[in-house]
């Protein structure tokens, strides 16, 4: 498969991505800025070093201002471009993948990276084309004028214990420092580097991948658990039950919190429960649903200067930031949960609950998924089908959306109904006899 995804580069280390090819990538992008200031970070995977400075190399070669920032969770390297007003940024990372993946995200003006950037900077590596012209390097430390932004915006009103899981990635070191001077007090959990990610996977959206996370919260009668992935923009918790606690009502408590005070417009995935877009009407502002993907959310939030944007993978993002930030996230749901006398899980437990499954990766190769999406097609003839991102069927109890993913070999299902039975029902009449497995799959998620 190609590094190049619809949102980023993505891809495994010494097989189709190499330090060749970040050097390449330095030279596109530094001919694309036409020699301007360009801020680099990194995470903590064994690779990192290599493609970073090798991608520095080639934004040197092409005379772009290098402003490298070292290791650091990506929500910082969004920060400090925007603090030092440098015309792009990239961040050297695999964000949630497993450690023998990585690659690069990229800002390319105040906007993010669109796939048509993506083309043109391919094409740019292609040919060769690029500017030679001797550029600048220097090193800057970011940390503390990102604390010194975030501490006044989310002090608590009473102490809470929180247990925070970093998966041993980008989160490990600033996150418990930070919460620790806002006043909680904090349990570590695998919050040191190390880019093999040992001790669990660095996507804290499956369900499994935080049995340690829940255990501890139970063990230390802890208020709330705190999860991140590999760089930090994303966000998971855990409620004081050790219980996992869905995207989506993580995202209904802050939408609240903020709806209160401004009525707004909220963007929204289209793989998200209703009960994101209810709450937002409830709460007199406007919902709008994107395509499932962080440069498609973050370009639909900006443009509308939305309060909030939120996806079910746990990124969520801030009109104050401009971008999503998993440490922010925690910091704001910490602070609304300090200023009640409930528990996290009586506030989980008060938003609307429907039947819904997980949103499920199924591996499959480009021809098998080609097959189901053209197989989904024909359903439109009986149901409305929206094409905004893959094909969403809409049932009279229920819905079903299926799409590729943008980062790996496989499709992304997930189906919402009234109740167990329907989605049950559901998913027989689409797959049972054509696709028994992927039925097979939903019938033992929810």
């Amino acid at each position: 498969m190609s590094i190049f995804k619809e949102c980023d580069i993505r891809g495994v280390y010494g097989e189709n991505l190499d330090k060749e090819n970040a050097f390449l990538i330095g030279r596109g992008i530094g001919s694309l800025l036409s020699g301007k200031s360009v801020v680099v970070g990194g995470d903590v995977r064994i690779s990192t070093p290599a493609l970073m400075g090798r991608l520095i190399d080639g934004l040197f070669q092409s005379g772009a201002e290098v402003i490298n920032i070292g290791t650091v969770p990506t929500p910082l390297v969004y920060f400090a471009k925007s603090v030092l007003k440098a015309a792009g940024a990239v961040m050297v990372t695999a964000s949630h993948n497993p450690a023998e993946y990585n690659g690069f995200k990229i800002m390319i003006g105040e906007m993010p990276v669109t796939p048509e950037n993506l083309k043109e900077l391919e094409k740019k590596m292609e040919r060769n084309d690029f500017i030679d012209k001797t550029g600048s390097i220097r090193e800057y430390s970011i940390e503390k004028e990102y604390e010194d932004f975030v501490l006044p915006l989310i002090q608590p009103h009473r102490n809470l214990k929180v247990v925070i899981d970093a998966c041993n990635g980008s989160m490990s070191e600033l996150a418990p420092e930070i919460f620790s001077k806002a006043g909680y007090d904090v349990v570590r959990l695998f919050c040191s580097y190390d880019g093999r990610f040992p001790n669990r996977d660095p996507n804290p959206a499956v369900y499994g991948n935080l049995n340690s996370l829940q255990k501890m919260v139970v063990d230390e009668a802890a208020d709330i658990g705190i999860a991140f992935d590999g760089d930090g923009d994303r966000v998971v918790f855990v409620d004081n039950l050790g219980r996992f606690c869905e995207s989506e009502r993580s995202f209904v408590i802050l939408m609240k919190d903020y709806l209160e005070k401004e009525k707004s417009s909220v963007v929204y995935d289209g793989k998200s429960s209703s009960v994101v877009k209810n709450s937002i009407e409830a709460a007199g502002s406007r919902a709008i649903m994107e395509r499932s993907g962080h440069a498609f959310i973050k370009k639909t939030f900006l443009e509308n200067n939305s309060i909030l944007a939120g996806e079910i993978s746990g990124h969520f993002f801030f009109r104050e930031l401009g971008f999503d930030d998993g440490l922010f996230a925690a910091l704001k749901i910490t602070r609304i949960l300090s200023r009640t006398s409930e528990t996290m899980a009586q506030m989980i437990d008060e938003i609307e609950n429907t039947a819904i499954t997980p949103d499920l990766r199924i591996g499959m190769n480009e021809d098998s998924v080609s097959r189901i999406m053209d197989y989904l097609s024909g359903f439109e003839k009986k149901y409305p089908v929206s094409r905004l991102d893959g094909i969403r069927i809409e049932f009279p109890d229920g819905w079903l959306l299926v799409r590729r993913s943008v980062t790996e070999p496989c499709i992304t299902v997930r189906l919402e109904a009234e109740s167990r039975e329907s989605v049950l029902d559901i998913s027989n009449r689409v797959f049972g006899v054509d696709y028994p497995d992927i039925h097979q799959v939903l019938s033992q998620s929810i």
